[in-house]
């Protein structure tokens, strides 16, 4: 009875927002360390549950998890992608819509491709990180992303899981 009465307009929206921040933080976090944790995955899936409940497409928001996580954990064990993508785009599927899910693969697909561009071209006119560590802590960060930028070491994909969700969220 409770999950079959309408929800409140505004919990959709609430929730929806509260999928968006959470993504925003797992980019922050794999920007600034290459690591999603995994509280920020289990709050973006739990987010993710509310808005589904909230357009009563629960079932289907679970099934486009589980096959995203499937499809994810296959790209996964090829060296294709990293554990904490996996469990974030799974996450992230539930949260869009489930007649969305295939746009924001594309989605995030896109972006990815702008990201991996961006990164190309930084290796070209971002500066080669000096040996000594600076004491500010943005600028051991910039110092960090300059070497991983040179040294051509993986992506911070939830940035680009992250614009895909936006883009069909918003």
């Amino acid at each position: 009875m409770l999950l079959s009465a309408a929800p409140h307009p505004g919990f959709l929206l609430l929730a929806e927002a509260g999928c968006i921040l959470v993504l925003l933080a797992a980019s922050v976090c794999d920007l600034m360390g290459r690591i999603i944790p995994n509280r920020l995955v289990l709050a973006l899936a739990l987010a993710g549950l509310a808005a589904r409940v909230a357009s009563q497409q629960l079932l289907a928001g679970l099934a486009a998890g589980a096959v995203v996580f499937i499809v994810a954990a296959f790209c996964w064990r090829r060296g294709w992608m990293g554990g904490g993508d996996v469990k974030l785009l799974a996450a992230a599927a539930i949260a869009v819509p489930a007649g969305q899910v295939w746009h924001f693969i594309a989605a995030v697909g896109l972006a990815g491709g702008v990201l991996a561009a961006l990164y190309l071209l930084a290796r070209r006119f971002a500066p080669h990180p000096s040996r000594q560590r600076p004491h500010a802590w943005l600028a051991r960060r910039l110092r960090a992303e300059c070497w991983r930028i040179h040294r051509g070491t993986p992506l911070p994909y939830a940035c680009a899981i992250a614009a895909g969700a936006l883009i069909i969220l918003s």
